[in-house]
């Protein structure tokens, strides 16, 4: 099968294609036909190095990748749930070693969920890492009325959380440039900050905010929490102590969240997909041996909704 292999961290040229052999399952996993993969951040900063390259490197060479869709080829002994020739999608073994950018994926049959009928292979792979991180995130912390305020509501993680947000009963506001304004509007949010005209100053009394940038925009956003509200981020190694110490002043939880693979919770978003509640944005659909130039894309930091690569 051919494979998208990384030998040492580095620039996009540093993702080689190989030839290898099809993955043994153990089992409890299904062998997945891949039919389309899903790009995030975390690949890019994988890549280069940082991301989880250091819960990694010892795995060298790696086939990156964690976002699958595709139709099962074959199960382990101990699956009951998937059948030969089911449609599935969902996001593996993360933060682990899932080795996704392949034609065939071994993955654990519990961290997956049935594609619905009416999705496509590629809107399904768009529903995965992106939408299981906005959905663990604001599942334990909000609740029905609650103002929630998304940053980068256009982004990948930020218009799955300006959606699942509006799901859960909350008045979301979305923070975004100029040029999204109506897509953030359309998706669902009730109000929408364009930062280039209003400053982050004005924006106040959250009880519930997300910054999807991983820390870029943190401390400007923690303004806008209200006295003992809830601010969340993504990891990004910054050092918050300084800023969890002026929170606590005020009562506010600073909480982070790396997401983790889980069946339950993509079976969740599955339903959601299939109810049309929930709308994957897809930006742009690269072909397998262009997966590189995704790599570019998703770097520029100005994607909107999210990247997939259709094999």
């Amino acid at each position: 099968m051919k494979a998208f292999i990384l030998e040492e961290p580095g620039d996009v040229f540093n993702l080689k294609m190989a030839e290898i052999e099809k993955p043994l399952i153990g089992n409890d996993e299904v062998l997945i036909r891949t039919k389309a993969i899903s790009i995030n951040p975390v690949d890019a900063k994988t890549r280069s190095g940082k991301g989880i390259f250091g819960r990694l490197k010892d795995e060298l060479p790696l086939i990156l990748g964690w976002d699958v869709s595709g139709i099962v080829e074959a199960v382990g002994t101990e699956v009951t749930q998937f059948k030969t020739g089911d449609e599935v999608f969902g996001m593996v073994n993360f933060p682990s070693h899932a080795k996704a950018y392949a034609e065939f994926i071994a993955a654990p049959a519990d961290q997956l969920a049935t594609k619905p009928i009416s999705v496509s292979f590629e809107m399904a792979a768009a529903s995965t890492l992106a939408a299981l991180t906005a959905y663990q995130i604001l599942k334990p912390n909000i609740k029905a009325g609650d103002k929630v305020l998304i940053q980068a509501s256009a982004g990948g993680v930020g218009h799955f959380a300006v959606q699942i947000a509006r799901i859960l009963g909350a008045e979301v506001t979305g923070i975004t440039s100029s040029q999204n304004v109506d897509f953030v509007r359309s998706i669902g949010a009730d109000h929408v900050i364009d930062y280039h005209t209003t400053p982050y100053e004005s924006i106040r009394g959250y009880d519930f905010a997300l910054d999807s940038l991983s820390g870029e925009m943190l401390e400007k956003l923690s303004y806008a929490v209200r006295d003992g509200g809830i601010l969340w981020t993504l990891p990004s190694g910054a050092n918050l102590e300084p800023l969890t110490e002026e929170l606590r002043k005020r009562d506010v939880r600073l909480g982070f969240h790396l997401v983790q693979s889980n069946g339950t919770d993509m079976r969740q978003i599955a339903d959601w997909l299939e109810s049309g509640q929930l709308h994957p944005e897809v930006s742009q659909i690269y072909d397998f041996s262009d997966l590189p130039q995704a790599h570019k894309s998703i770097e520029t930091g100005r994607t909107r909704g999210k990247i997939v690569i259709r094999l």
